[in-house]
């Protein structure tokens, strides 16, 4: 039996030529200028990243890659944009762990792994577990004694409940045996003001913001909790060195729509890693207490997914509500 022709090509060939042409798609991508969704305002550590990553993947791809800010909702603006976006690699967002918490402790109408593709993570990066002066603890284990000595009196502040910050908190509470109380902030600044003032006693904090205070001695650095010592707090031991068992990194990563073709997704992250481990961008990633890293999809699906079954749990374990 003779095969059907399409435009002169019989079925055989046309399927050759389908795959021949998936290949492509990477090659001439992109095909106009880049929109990166960032879900929080600009001037903080993600904005920061990804315009660096942006002005990068511009002089790569040779075209725009415009950083779009967009905050509000714990993330969800974002993705509602993101959501709507053609899934062809021309819109991509840039999340965190709080894209991934968010969602747990709040109605949302998006799941993170089924309504969207993963792309790359960017960066990794730690938080310093920082005491005001007046707390009388010099290492974590005199913290956790302090803490456990004078239950819920101790405060300690987030970026909001549910942030990143609370939970690492509240995870360093379930694995220590400690209780102390939550004072949530609508952002970091405002709770560095009552930090450094001493009215919150402590706080899980980003190492880059914190270290001008730890150095100036407004704040005590007892622990961080990559599973390294950060480069730019040297001196400060990781908390497994301190005696606890725990070790926490927040991160930056990309994601596209869903449905976004492999090979497209393929070519991102592979010009994503390249661009994050270039001499220059790696050497200011450690001078703000971060990491390049850049993964395949893959790798960071199965990230997300790790992500969001172990805050669940903590999330579970701690009661925590979206009210708290």
């Amino acid at each position: 039996m003779a095969m059907k022709t399409v435009n002169g090509l019989t079925g055989l060939g046309l399927i050759v030529a389908l795959l021949a042409f998936l290949p492509a798609q990477a090659q001439t991508y992109p095909q106009r200028p880049l929109r990166v969704i960032v879900p929080l305002a600009a001037g903080g550590g993600m904005d920061t990243v990804t315009r660096s990553l942006a002005r990068n993947l511009s002089d790569i791809f040779r075209q725009n890659v415009v950083v779009d800010n967009r905050p509000g909702a714990g993330s969800m603006l974002g993705l509602e944009i993101l959501a709507g976006a053609a899934p062809d690699g021309h819109t991509l967002m840039m999340i965190s762990a709080t894209t991934v918490i968010h969602p747990i402790l709040y109605k949302s109408r998006f799941d993170i792994v089924r309504d969207f593709t993963p792309v790359s993570q960017v960066t990794a990066q730690g938080y310093a577990l920082v005491v005001h002066p007046s707390i009388p603890a010099k290492s974590v284990a005199d913290l956790v004694q302090y803490l456990r000595a004078h239950p819920g009196q101790v405060n300690y502040s987030s970026s909001g409940i549910g942030s990143p910050i609370h939970m690492t908190t509240e995870l360093f509470q379930i694995a220590t045996g400690t209780r102390a109380t939550h004072v949530p902030y609508k952002g970091m600044g405002a709770a560095y003001a009552d930090l450094v003032g001493g009215r919150i006693q402590m706080s899980f904090a980003t190492i880059i913001s914190s270290r001008a205070h730890v150095k100036a001695g407004r704040l005590r650095a007892l622990a961080v909790t990559p599973v390294k010592r950060a480069p730019a707090l040297p001196d400060v031991p990781t908390l497994p060195e301190a005696g606890v068992d725990l070790v926490v990194v927040n991160w930056y990563g990309l994601i596209a729509p869903r449905g976004t073709g492999g090979a497209v997704l393929n070519r991102i992250s592979g010009e994503t890693a390249k661009v994050m481990h270039l001499p220059d961008v790696r050497k200011r990633l450690v001078a703000e207490g971060s990491e390049a890293v850049g993964t395949s999809p893959a790798q960071f699906g199965a990230h997300i997914r790790a992500e969001r079954e172990r805050w669940t749990k903590v999330i579970q374990q701690a009661r925590i509500r979206a009210t708290q």
